[in-house]
């Protein structure tokens, strides 16, 4: 397996197909750790302070569109053990990683490298990726994991089902802050970097804390009172880093708009409605890139 640059070590250079024009590089300049960011208790979010923690995730998806959540019920152990199985699984045997690599962007449960657009990229992301679904059928899409390392569908099954519940729980504060209808989004729900006011800051992880990202959905469903913001993992030249991503997304035929009780005489809606899965089709064909990808679903003032 090659083609992982999770098989590969020892290196004392890199191959032309992994380095990126300086222009668009993070270069060598130190990003500083920012200590604003804020850090949100949800220890009380079953009790009297539950209006002020609502609060406090509006003002930081508001200013950062990024902030961190702890005493979230999420218990350290069993954060540990899952990121402990996910580095096992990047460090078995090539014949095991055969098994679940594959190059197309279809299949459900798949080991890849760089992104989907691997093999008509001009320069690849040094990164490997598992991706598999969680939800909504966990039973389902545990059927579909990697049957290797022995433990992994127990301990990520019982991880996402965890995190699930903490996702959900996030989205119905926001629903709260926003004072959109009770439960609008349904019940089923350091080398990161963010960009703010013009540069880049470093996200200083905060142990045992989940790193909360408001995406492209809510800030149009809020009609852009939340802020989907640009953020970027950079690599180390002497670290490797494993990251767990939790992805909470509508599903394909999901209509997304502004959120109609948001709408007012001085709160012209922002965006068009459409349906997710053109805008995932777009975002895949623009790579992602910030500043278009928006474009399409944008309403002309």
């Amino acid at each position: 397996m090659e083609i992982l640059v999770s098989s590969r070590c020892n290196l004392q250079s890199l191959s032309e197909k992994y380095i990126f024009p300086e222009e668009i590089r993070p270069g060598k300049v130190a990003i500083a750790l920012c200590e604003s960011i804020p850090v949100i208790d949800l220890g009380d979010i079953a009790g009297q302070n539950r209006a002020n923690i609502a609060q406090e995730i509006l003002k930081a998806s508001q200013e950062f569109g990024f902030f961190q959540v702890i005493n979230h019920g999420v218990s350290k152990e069993l954060m540990n053990d899952t990121m402990s199985v996910f580095k096992e699984v990047f460090e078995m045997p090539a014949e095991d990683l055969a098994g679940i690599y594959s190059e197309d962007p279809d299949r459900s449960c798949r080991l890849f490298t760089s992104s989907n657009s691997y093999a008509s990229e001009d320069v690849h992301n040094w990164r490997d990726f598992l991706r598999h679904p969680c939800h909504p059928d966990l039973d389902a899409c545990i059927q579909q994991w990697p049957e290797k390392p022995t433990r992994y569908r127990q301990v990520v099954g019982n991880y996402s089902t965890e995190v699930m519940k903490l996702a959900s729980g996030i989205l119905e504060l926001i629903t709260e802050g926003l004072g959109l209808e009770s439960r609008y989004f349904g019940g089923d729900v350091c080398g990161l970097q963010v960009f703010k006011d013009g540069e880049w800051i470093g996200v200083g992880p905060v142990p045992n804390a989940f790193v909360i990202n408001i995406g492209y959905q809510l800030q149009i469903i809020s009609n852009n009172k939340l802020k989907g913001a640009e953020h970027r993992a950079v690599t180390n030249s002497k670290d490797a880093r494993t990251s767990a991503a939790f992805f909470v997304s509508p599903s394909r035929d999901s209509i997304v708009e502004p959120a109609r009780e948001l709408i007012k005489e001085d709160n012209r809606p922002l965006y068009r409605a459409f349906e997710f899965t053109e805008f995932f089709s777009n975002y895949m064909n623009e790579k992602g890139n910030v500043e278009v990808v928006l474009e399409p679903f944008k309403l002309q003032a």
